[in-house]
């Protein structure tokens, strides 16, 4: 009787494992085409998780994002796209809190100057199409990776641009000199304010093979704080919620802004122009603007690398209703000086 009661067990045991391996397999025949594109991808990325189980929860997500961004791109009629790029095994939640959470600007201060008051270029005459990529004054895409730091980069990249258009040298400089050396922030958020304030008063900045980027926050390097690969002399802040005016300042140089990043995780390419907020929690330069099909954009440089967006840029619909621009990009662009 035992005998026979075991091996019933058994016997349940087996079918049981028969049933489960039935089922695995029949699940990864459905989900094999993304299975397969989730594994190129994490290859493409170096992407290697803890164990099995963060895998399949990762995967999950993945598989999540891979069907909204088919099926937003399926829709007819939208001026950009969305596709599938380092942040999609990530929830949008999970991205918002690393990677969009990289200035902490509440207060702006009071004794900054403000354009057009003796602004140089209130005279400019404002040309109909900028992109100052194509004039040699930006310097190639960087990657903050899991540091949040965004406010040290949008302010260094407008450093590096305005020494090149005043005095002809395009120098890559160093975020990690500001991070680390600076009162503005750290990997969990910072100011752009903090950071200009650091560079004048140091009379510049090393370059970044000098003081390369780390990701994350450490000791300053004294040694460093002397050897200046580039300067400025001020900075000044365009005037509050008013395109027009950034349109001014962007004529003349690359001006770093405040963002709602937020919405932007899957974005691939074209204009940009879903409702956002002016909730703004990321830093990054405008470099450009112009015109496709009617529609105006903004051309800004982001911090994410150069496979985010198109090659490390994005194109943002500009000269909307709201005040502060589309994700607040009027809300307080800061531009330095020489």
């Amino acid at each position: 009787m035992a005998l026979t009661f075991q091996f019933l067990l058994t016997g349940s045991s087996l079918v049981l494992l028969c049933f489960s391996f039935w089922f695995s397999s029949w699940n990864t025949r459905i989900d094999g085409p993304t299975m397969t594109m989730f594994e190129d991808w994490m290859s493409e990325h170096g992407r290697a998780y803890a164990n099995a189980k963060e895998k399949q929860q990762r995967y999950e997500i993945f598989k999540n994002n891979v069907k909204y961004i088919e099926g937003f791109n399926k829709v007819g009629g939208r001026s950009y796209s969305l596709g599938v790029n380092q942040f999609s095994d990530l929830t949008n939640e999970e991205f918002t809190n690393r990677y969009a959470v990289g200035t902490a600007e509440q207060d702006i201060p009071t004794d900054i100057e403000t354009a057009p008051v003796d602004s140089e270029y209130e005279n400019a005459a404002v040309r109909a199409t900028v992109d100052w990529r194509t004039e040699g004054a930006v310097t190639e895409v960087k990657d903050q990776l899991g540091c949040g730091c965004c406010w040290a980069f949008s302010t260094v990249a407008t450093v590096e641009s305005i020494y090149k258009i005043k005095k002809g040298l395009l120098k890559s400089l160093s975020e990690q000199e500001v991070l680390d050396c600076s009162n503005g922030g750290d990997c969990t958020g910072g100011s752009r304010y903090e950071a200009f304030d650091f560079i004048v008063a140091n009379e510049g900045l090393t370059t970044e093979a000098n003081y390369p980027y780390t990701a994350s926050k450490g000791v300053c390097d004294q040694t460093k704080l002397p050897d200046h690969a580039a300067y400025i002399t001020g900075y000044r802040m365009v005037t509050e919620n008013n395109e027009a005016e950034l349109m001014k300042a962007v004529n003349d140089q690359p001006v770093a802004v405040a963002v709602n990043a937020r919405p932007w995780q899957h974005y691939t390419g074209g204009i940009f122009d879903k409702d956002c907020s002016p909730d703004v929690t990321h830093a990054v330069v405008v470099v450009g603007y112009g015109e496709e099909s009617g529609k105006k954009y903004w051309i800004l440089k982001n911090s994410y690398g150069p496979k985010w967006g198109e090659s490390g840029y994005m194109r943002i619909e500009k000269d909307v209703a709201a005040k502060e621009g589309l994700c607040g990009i009027a809300t307080a662009p800061l531009y330095p000086y020489i």
